[in-house]
């Protein structure tokens, strides 16, 4: 059937979300989504949104959903921009700055859909080594990029970059478009958003889907100067000028404003991480620095598939990658504590069986 498929569609190496196999009940700790609900009040919220007004357009800029960001980060309506989920974001991003430019750089370990936005937009690309530590080497960017995009922290080691790091890198590259992919940044990492009035070529991208339990519901945003927020609106507009519907909008407005909930459960998730990770390491494991909902763990002597199969048979998904670089590694999210106990408990039986 594919004789009907264009040369693109034929060519594309798609991104591989973390699996979702229904043959029974898993515990999920393969898809870096929180393991909290959303807050009482966003869900009050919704509901009360669920009414005659859904036959109604959505507002196409959603202003309100704006406003609550730019109050959240003390920073000007101008300065932001919403899609659907931080992928969208992204997407209209690698059109809106590194279309038809020299070749854009990025780690080699690292968030797997930038590729696939290359290959999908006709974008080269350049990656570049991460040292010993999995940390990002700012000396080993191309000097003739034409853009520049990392998540912070990144994915899927988790591992964090500080500021001034990402500071030289602006100073460094004047002249081309920084992103700085923040899906995991409110568990322990502090936001560069605080760079953006100094640095007009700094994109800052975010998502409700992580520390705000609203996956469901597709919210991503970002935050730049003005001239960068025109281009993405000129990208999104030919492309769709509803990005955002009506229950998005109003679950998002409540989550932002919810912060003493939204503080919980990033507390909790931190804590439990450190757990896990201290767990793991008593157990021989190589436990990467996360400032994540995830940790990236790697066994002194047991394989990554190994393990990944015998948790799966327990009842336990983590993620493990088929790249060579990291098919040593599993990615784990942190999930609540009592889950935590059982993925540790499952290690422990399946390394003592080895």
């Amino acid at each position: 059937m594919n004789k009907y498929w264009s040369q693109l569609a034929t060519t594309l190496n798609p991104y591989e979300p973390g699996e979702q196999p229904q043959d029974r009940k898993y515990l999920k700790l393969n898809t870096n989504e929180n393991p909290f609900p959303p807050s009482d009040v966003v869900l009050s919220k919704i509901k009360g949104s669920v009414c005659d007004t859904l036959r109604l357009y959505p507002d196409p800029d959603a202003t309100k959903l704006k406003f609550s960001i730019a109050n959240y980060y003390n920073i000007n309506v101008d300065n932001i921009f919403v899609g659907n989920g931080s992928d969208e974001v992204l997407a209209f991003s690698f059109l809106a700055f590194f279309k038809d430019k020299s070749a854009i750089t990025f780690p080699n370990i690292t968030y797997s859909f930038y590729p696939v936005y290359c290959n999908i937009f006709e974008i080269e690309f350049n990656e570049f080594a991460l040292d010993s530590n999995f940390s990002i080497d700012i000396n080993k960017i191309e000097k003739n990029s034409g853009g520049i995009i990392f998540p912070n922290p990144n994915a899927p080691t988790g591992v964090y970059l500080g500021l001034p790091d990402i500071e030289k890198i602006l100073i460094k590259f004047p002249n081309i478009v920084v992103v700085v992919d923040e899906a995991y940044i409110d568990f322990g990492g502090v936001s560069c958003i605080k760079l953006v009035e100094k640095y007009h070529n700094l994109l800052v991208i975010q998502t409700f889907s992580k520390s705000r339990s609203l996956a469901g519901l597709r919210v991503g945003f970002s935050i730049g100067h003005p001239n960068l927020i025109q281009a993405l609106i000129r990208v999104k507009n030919s492309f769709n000028s509803y990005p955002l519907d009506s229950l998005a909008i109003v679950g998002s407005i409540a989550a932002i404003e919810d912060n003493t909930y939204f503080t919980q459960c990033c507390n909790q998730i931190i804590q439990t991480r450190e757990y896990l990770a201290n767990e793991l390491a008593s157990l021989s494991f190589l436990v990467l620095p996360s400032k994540a909902n995830f940790l990236f763990v790697k066994h002194s002597k047991l394989s990554a598939a190994m393990l990944y199969n015998g948790l799966k048979e327990n009842g336990i998904l983590v993620r493990h990658f088929s790249n060579p670089l990291v098919n040593d590694f599993l990615r784990i999210t942190i999930g609540k504590k009592e889950e935590m106990i059982s993925c540790v408990k499952c290690m422990k039986s399946i390394i003592k069986a080895h």
